[in-house]
């Protein structure tokens, strides 16, 4: 049972409204943690408006819902796990690609950079070295797209911790933690 019971939309405040509207106009319905977190209007624009940033990005929404997969299954997050998990394939990526980078695993070796560095994000609490940046940028990424994935591990921490701590219903096919 959830911690925290989502926001009922009929009766939300015009500003959890107007929010609320944004988050179903791009998923067709507003999902749990939308409605967990927007109890404060503050907290729900903050991981709203950080989604649309990042999905303008320079990586590609295929790499950015791997690396989400990745943390959620290290931060042991079975909402987020279950909703990137449809995200990435609605973006490209196969069920097969999915399953691996939610162990840290990839065919692709800029993918496989890519997702070494996030997971080194999560379990070391930041603290990577310049040989941990040198291995990302000699993979092929830039700078922007760098601190790109930094920013995708940040907002997967945000919504795993939203999810873990108020124990909020998966409200998407369910897929295992490893």
């Amino acid at each position: 049972m959830a911690n925290l019971h989502p926001v009922e939309i009929a009766s939300a405040s015009d500003a959890q409204q107007l929010l609320f509207k944004k988050v179903e106009g791009a998923f067709g319905a507003v999902p749990n943690m939308f409605r967990t977190i927007g109890h404060s209007s503050a907290a729900l624009e903050s991981m709203w408006t950080s989604f649309g940033a990042l999905g303008k990005g320079s990586i590609s929404p295929a790499l950015g819902e791997q690396i989400a997969v990745l943390v959620a299954d290290i931060n042991r997050c079975e909402y987020c796990l279950s909703a990137h998990t449809v995200l990435g394939k609605n973006a490209g990526v196969t069920k097969e690609e999915m399953e691996l980078a939610q162990r840290g695993v990839s065919n692709d070796l800029k993918v496989q950079a890519a997702l070494d560095f996030a997971k080194k994000l999560v379990t070391q609490h930041g603290q990577v070295s310049r040989d941990d940046i040198g291995l990302v940028k000699r993979a092929g990424f830039s700078d922007a797209e760098l601190t790109e994935i930094l920013a995708h591990v940040a907002l997967n921490i945000f919504t795993n911790y939203t999810n873990v701590a108020f124990d909020v219903e998966v409200d998407f096919p369910k897929v295992s933690l490893s």
